[in-house]
Formats: structure tokens, sequence, C-alpha cells
């Protein structure tokens, strides 16, 4: 780092107080900032948490022979901090009625009162007047809705309502310009009401699935129920197929019994009649289709073509739909939504649906999906492939927390590997998209298999693997092994791999390509407060694909957030409830985006993704603040964007795991 940059921690907040002291102003483009605002949230007893801990050594390396210098009880609290490590488990979270007592009933928002779905048990507020008494005052004179739409849905609601109410509370619409976007649907995968009634009374039908889990039922061999999946299974005899001459096809449609063939060979996809059982048929209303006898055959399924280009990862939190954007703008040509726990996605719960939303700019879209059992995990897929549009989608058996872990999913799979196969091969089995499968290099440090159960991947049907090259032990702490993942680029081979781990510069992608992958993931599942990739510079993309490095400006990344919240309030919406949850998001996100080290600031390029960034102060007030680690800092730049945060605020970083030597 150049040193005329570098100052100790004391200057480093020194220099931010006084700036943003009284007569020091800083605003929006980074000179000026609003009087007393730490006093103002002081009164108002707005609460956050200051800057994290310095991260403290390991007893191993204070006392000597292993042995810590403040005894057993020293030895109980490293045993303490250790399994709290990463785990927020008690942060605050402020709901609606937190900051907004009094709320409007919908059907009023709406311009129809007298259709309030609630009738006379609403609990709503019916009289504008007297909501907008109460309402707190707006953020702004311009709502990014009505610009860009020409009508904003939250009408008296919205924070920004002087933008577009006229008398009376009157709700005013941009005709021409709310025409231009009639009929068109920005956002797909949205779960209807229809659905989640037919999920919460378990009305859908699982055909596919059931018929698969039928096949596991069934006695394999000596008698055993569920066992391994059968050596012959039926997406072999289906890739046989696909080179088959055209005049044996006839023959490959007859039922196994009738070829002399083994009936246990198709044992995985239906239940095959055993004894003095009678076949029973199911009844059909209306005619049969060849798409209902019909399996696609694996050369027929969807290609799934992404070799050569960039894909951002699934980002538990912070790869929200508007942070896609962001990145889709910087290059981005892959993008994943956030992982979706299967469950949850079986029962309907409209939480994880949202997980699953596609903007209409994402034009190659998958979702990652999460569970533990054949089961959850095939009839999710067939209820995805029925319900919403992706280009694929993802088994996550990446995800190191023990949240996950010890419910059998995520990394636990790697050493499950008769429950990781039925679950490949089943949901490969309903899905009519290419499925991808993401792994770690194993679940022990220096115990890699990931080379091991590649090979089986592919036979077991998957279109591609993505490969962390660290193992669940390491989580973030440790370079990826990039070495090792050139060695699974063989062992998949033809399949294509992607890899994965500490891709933050071009030079990091060109070494990465080097080792033979067909691509590379940036950034990560972020569970965990190690900052990846994206997550610490989105235009991480550009710089890839212009091979150079970008000397970005405060005054750049600043639009950067506000393009990010813009996207935000159309997202969830600009009303107190939308304001709040894009504030919570752009606080997760710069608990990661302070790691960042401007260009022009660095005496040796690239900056290296696991080094802590010093205390340094920055070409203008702007760069310092943005580089601070004081979550009060971070509540500062929102208000930058989306104006005072309410009374008795709240803030704590999720993500608050060291990714750090």
């Amino acid at each position: 780092y150049l040193q005329r940059f570098l100052a100790t921690k004391e200057q480093f907040h020194a220099y931010l107080r006084a700036r943003g002291a009284p007569g020091g102003r800083v605003g929006a483009e980074g000179e000026e900032q609003e009087p007393e605002a730490r006093e103002k949230r002081e009164e108002e007893g707005v609460s956050c948490q200051g800057e994290p801990p310095a991260k403290r050594a390991k007893p191993e390396e204070l006392g000597g022979a292993g042995q810590s210098p403040g005894g057993a009880g020293a030895e109980q609290e490293a045993v303490g901090r250790r399994r709290a490590r990463g785990q927020n488990r008690g942060r605050p979270c402020m709901k609606p009625n937190h900051y907004e007592q009094s709320r409007l009933c919908p059907s009023v928002m709406q311009g129809c009162a007298e259709k309030c779905y609630f009738g006379p048990r609403c609990r709503f507020l019916h009289d504008i007047g007297a909501y907008m008494a109460t309402k707190p005052a707006d953020l702004g004179s311009s709502c990014v809705l009505f610009q860009t739409f020409g009508k904003c849905v939250y009408g008296a609601t919205c924070r920004f309502a002087q933008a577009h109410l006229g008398d009376g509370y009157q709700n005013l619409i941009n005709a021409d310009l709310a025409k231009q976007w009639e009929g068109r649907s920005l956002v797909r995968n949205n779960l209807s009401k229809d659905l989640q009634h037919q999920l919460r009374k378990r009305r859908f039908s699982f055909t596919k699935a059931e018929e698969y889990l039928r096949g596991l039922a069934k006695p394999h061999g000596g008698g055993r129920k569920g066992g391994k999946a059968t050596e012959s299974s039926a997406e072999e005899q289906e890739e046989s197929n696909c080179t088959a001459p055209l005049e044996s096809l006839g023959d490959a449609l007859q039922p196994p019994a009738e070829q002399g063939g083994d009936p246990r060979a198709d044992g995985l996809q239906r239940a095959e009649p055993t004894g003095a059982e009678e076949v029973s048929f199911i009844k059909t209303i209306g005619p049969v289709t060849d798409e209902d006898m019909i399996k696609l055959r694996a050369c027929e399924k969807r290609k799934l073509e992404i070799q050569g280009k960039l894909y951002l990862a699934p980002l538990t939190t912070c790869g929200n739909l508007p942070f896609r954007r962001v990145c889709k703008g910087f290059g981005a040509d892959v993008t994943c939504g956030e992982m979706a726990v299967c469950t949850n996605l079986l029962q309907g719960q409209a939480s994880e649906w949202a997980l699953l939303k596609r903007h209409h700019t994402e034009d190659i879209f998958g979702v990652q999906l999460e569970g533990a059992f054949p089961d959850t995990m095939t009839k999710c897929a067939e209820l995805l492939n029925q319900t919403i549009e992706v280009d694929f989608v993802d088994i996550n058996v990446g995800c190191p927390i023990d949240l996950v872990y010890k419910k059998g999913g995520g990394c636990a799979l790697m050493s499950r590997a008769n429950k990781f196969e039925q679950i490949v091969r089943g949901m490969n089995s309903v899905l009519d998209v290419p499925l991808t499968v993401k792994i770690r290099t194993g679940v022990q440090e220096k115990m890699n298999v990931a080379h091991k159960i590649i090979p089986k991947i592919r036979e077991w049907g998957a279109a591609m693997v993505t490969l962390h090259g660290r193992s669940r032990e390491q989580r973030y702490t440790r370079s990826a092994d990039w070495d090792y993942i050139a060695e699974c680029v063989r062992a998949a081979s033809p399949m294509p791999l992607f890899g994965n781990g500490d891709i933050l510069s071009y030079e990091d992608a060109n070494h990465a390509l080097q080792m033979g992958v067909s691509g590379v993931m940036i950034a990560r599942q972020v569970l965990f407060r190690g900052c990846r990739g994206a997550l610490i510079k989105p235009w991480l993309f550009t710089e890839i694909k212009e091979q150079r490095h970008w000397d970005i400006s405060s005054r750049e990344r600043f639009d950067i957030l506000r393009d990010f919240t813009n996207y935000g309030l159309e997202h969830w919406g600009s009303d107190t409830q939308g304001v709040e949850k894009t504030r919570k998001f752009l606080l997760e996100w710069l608990s990661f985006l302070c790691r960042y080290i401007p260009v022009g600031l660095l005496e040796h390029l690239p900056q290296k993704i696991n080094e802590r960034p010093p205390y340094y102060l920055g070409r203008d007030y702007l760069e310092t603040l943005m580089a601070s680690q004081n979550v009060e800092d971070w509540i500062r730049i929102s208000e930058l964007l989306l104006g005072p945060v309410p009374t008795n605020f709240t803030f704590l970083p999720k993500h608050k795991a060291n990714s750090y030597r």
C-alpha cells in the first residue's frame, strides 16, 4: 500500500468524526454531511454495533506446547468462542410494526375501499386523511416507480408520494409511460395464491417423482429396500438409446419383459409388478399424448451452453434480485438465485419462493436447491419444472454451515454417496432442464475426495459441476487450491467443470482459466463473513472482460449504491416497509464492500482476497467513509440514499465469521 495513505485506527476515526461534526457536511456527492447526524441518531435511540473487534490469536499461538496462558478457564472461553463463531443467533430484527404503527388498508391504497378483502374485520386504516397525518415525512421529491413505469402502485403510502399525489391525495398516473409497460412481465417465477393453496393442502401432483420413489422402495438384489441404485439405470439406457439405429427404436420402446432383459434395469424409474401382483393402470381423462407416454432422453434435454462465461455464484442474503441486476449491468453472463430449502418450497412458504424470482434482464438464470433426502429433492425438482422458468437447477453440496450439515444436507452429502446418487438421479429424471452440482474439495481439510466423486456425478446424469477449492473445515480461511481443481478438471472430462474461489481480479480469472476449467464462478456461497469477488467489487466482471484494473472513484461507487437502492425500491416497494427492507440489504452489502481497497492506493497490484485491509485515508471523504468497518458509518451511507433511519433502529450484520488468517 502507498505509505502516504496509511493511517492508524485513531487517525482514521478522528478524520471521520471531524468531517461529520457540526460545520463539516457530507452529502450525496461525497462532499457534505447533514449536521449533527450522529447526535440526532443518539437522541432518537438509534442503536448500532461498533466496529468488529480485532481477530483473537489462537490459544496454541499464545502459549507453549498448545497450552493457553489462561488455564482451563481460558480454554473453555476459547471453545465457546469457536462454537459461536460466525453465528449471530441473537440478531435484532426490526419488523414492519416497529417503524409503522398505523398502516393504510391495501384496498384504499388501490382506490377501491368499498371492496376491502377483510370487510368489517379489517384492522387497517380506511381514513386516508388520518393516515397522512401520522405518516412519516417523505424522503424525496422523486419516485423511481413513477419515473420508470408512469405509476406508483403504493399511492399515498409511498415515501416519495409528493411526486405523484394530486388534490385529495389522488394518485396520479402518466398514461403514456404506463401504456408502454402494460402487459409486460418484469419479474417472473412468482408464487400464485392457487399454487400456494395446493401446496399447503398437499394437493399438488408429483407423478414423476412418486414413480421414481416407488422404484427406490422396491427390493433390489438381496431383498434390501432403498439401497444403492441399480447399475443398469434408466439414464444409462437412455444414453445408449441416443446412439441406437433408427430401426431398433421400436424394440427399445417395448417392455423389458418382452425384450428378454432384466426387469430390474428400469427399477429407478418405475415399480415393476412382482409375484402375483397385477399391473395397475392409471385411468386418464381425455386423450393421452406422446408427451405423456415418452420421457425425454438425455440427448434430447436442453443443453447448458455456458462454457467460458462469467457465472455469478448463488449468494445467500446478498445475492438478491437487485444485486444481480447490478452485476448484470457490469457484464455477468450467468446468474443464479439464492439457496432455497426444498422443504420450505414444498410447504408453499412465500419467503422461500421469493428467492426464485427472475428479472427479465437475466437471460441465463438458474436456481439452487438444498436438501438431504431424495423424496423432498425430487418432488421439489418436479414442482419447479412445472411452475417456474429457469435454464438450469443447481444442487448445493458445498454449504458448510452446521445448521445444514447436521441435517445431512450441503457438504454432508459428499459422505453420503447413496443418498447423493439417489438425489441426482431422481432430480435428473423429472427435470427438462440441465442439472448442475456445486461441491467442495471434501469435508476434512487434508482429505480431498472431490476427484473421486466427480466421475460418479457425471455418470448419474449431471450436466456440470462447480468446484469450490476449499474443504468444509477450511470454510473461507485458506486460499483456494487451484492445483487440485485442475486435477478434478481431468477427472470430470468431458463434463464441464467451473472453478470457484479467490477470484478478485482479471489476473486471478486468467490463472483459473489456465487450469483448464470451463469457466469461473465469481463471488461465493455467502454464509459467513468471508468476503468474496463480486460482493467486494461487482465491477469485477467488467475488469475481466476488458482485461484491466479499474481505478473506480468514490462517486462511481456511490452511483452503484444508488442503482441498487432504486432496484430495491422497484422490487421491495417504495412504502416504509419496502424502504427499510432495501436499507437492510444495502447495509448487509456494505459490510462486504468496506473490504475493497481502491486501485490508486495500492503499490502492488492486484489486491489479494484474503489480505486484511489496513486503516487508510482515501483520496476524498466518501472514499474514507466507504472503507470504514463501523456499523454506524454504514448507516450514515444508507441515510444519504434512503433518508434518516426510524427511531430505535438497530442493525447487526448477518455474516461475521473471519475470512482472514
